[in-house]
């Protein structure tokens, strides 16, 4: 490893060593190779570009798909020193402008961009001119048409990686079964020997799941175990996030509600304080955030696959300290889930591949086994039983139903 990379592990993030495989995707990185990581949510996937973007000359462009979690980590960068700004559609055209003449003039190590803003030819004619040290597609699991979260704009980044096909190109992602491993790698022309995989355990996170009998009594005696706690509790609606809020605030806990609906400033306002909190309880409906200290999530209504929950439920303690998840689902989330891929204008086959995904997801909520065993198993690993969930805690009582 250079000293270059150590030092800036030391002295920007204030760590002493690398974790795990960061360092040899660091070095990898550096020395103007591709990458493909696969990293647990909370594994340190950032640094593995963050670092050879500030190491190396240029700037780093970062294609992110959520505009919360490219301010959480602009403005960590920016406490810690480091020169880095988003490009979006939130920017006034005089910050737009200033924005574009720090580009222009090297004046940035990374800038993150949304991939529809990165796909419009002004932008990409701009970037033309300006030397880059790398490009970093995170959540690369939204380019693959089996991936849980697909967006036809992450699709055409095939045509940026063929602008800069000199470029080093990094594709990051944390939820990535085998199929959809091999489409980002293929369409990012990115190589086998050039993929590092690190697993998906997070051995950290207990998992519950439980049909939904009174899901507020259910929810208000799971946060009775995190008095004073940071957490997540996730909707599938908007108005529902609204009301679990207001109802969780009439209980007794600062409570606020996130989702895309919502004024900006006030998403943004209730963004920082549950940030900044720490025993704020935030009601989401759609959120990714990089708050390390998140003791619990809890999903009040059933996910759309498998990937979705571990997404969510890794916002639980990426610090490695212990946490907590529950899930609830009744048939009436089964039903819902079922008529969203029915009633979608997806061709036939992606919505068989939604169908499978959601039977898989009943698989693990409705599974007597080790629920660690059963969700890492989705992903191709095999481990013993991990003791750290419900079904490991107390085994459901099993008979011969023939």
């Amino acid at each position: 490893m250079t000293a270059t990379a150590l030092e800036i592990l030391k002295t920007v993030y204030g760590y002493d060593a690398f974790r795990g495989p960061q360092a040899r995707i660091v070095e990898h990185v550096m020395a103007g190779n591709n990458a493909f990581v696969l990293m647990p949510t909370g594994g340190g996937k950032s640094l593995c570009y963050q670092i050879p973007a500030i190491a190396r000359p240029g700037m780093g462009l970062v294609v992110s798909p959520l505009l919360a979690l490219m301010a959480d980590q602009v403005a960590a960068l920016r406490q810690a020193g480091v020169k880095a700004a988003a490009l979006n559609s939130d920017l006034s055209p005089d910050d737009r402008r200033s924005l574009w003449r720090d580009i222009r003039d090297g004046r940035l190590d990374l800038l993150y961009v949304a991939p529809e803003t990165l796909l419009r030819p002004d932008v990409l004619e701009r970037l033309d001119g300006v030397k880059l040290s790398l490009i970093a597609i995170d959540e690369a699991h939204c380019l693959s048409q089996w991936g849980h979260d697909f967006r036809p704009s992450y699709r055409q980044l095939d045509a940026v990686v063929a602008r800069f096909s000199r470029i080093p190109r990094m594709a990051l992602t944390a939820t990535a079964d085998e199929p959809t491993r091999a489409e980002i790698l293929s369409h990012l022309a990115i190589a086998e020997q050039d993929a590092f995989i690190a697993g998906f355990d997070r051995p950290n996170i207990r998992y519950a799941i439980e049909e939904k009998d009174n899901p507020r009594a259910q929810l208000k005696e799971f946060l009775k175990r995190h008095e004073g706690e940071s957490g997540i509790v996730y909707c599938l609606s908007k108005r529902k996030t609204e009301e679990t809020a207001a109802w969780l605030r009439d209980q007794g806990y600062d409570a606020l509600a996130y989702h895309a609906g919502m004024e900006k400033a006030d998403r943004e306002a209730n963004q920082r304080r549950f940030q900044r909190g720490e025993a704020v309880v935030m009601v989401a409906f759609g959120m990714g955030i990089d708050k390390p200290d998140v003791r619990f999530v809890a999903h009040l209504d059933l996910p759309g696959s498998i990937e979705a929950f571990y997404q969510e439920t890794g916002r639980a303690g990426r610090d490695g300290l212990p946490s907590e998840t529950l899930m609830l689902y009744g048939s009436e989330d089964i039903a819902l889930r079922s008529r969203f891929i029915a009633e979608s204008d997806a061709p036939e086959q992606r919505k068989h591949m939604e169908r499978q995904k959601l039977d898989a997801l009943l698989g693990l909520a409705e599974t007597a086994r080790c629920r660690r065993q059963v969700l890492l198993s989705y992903f191709g690993e095999t481990i013993e039983p991990c003791g750290n969930c419900d079904t490991c805690a107390a085994p459901p009582r099993l008979f011969d139903g023939t």
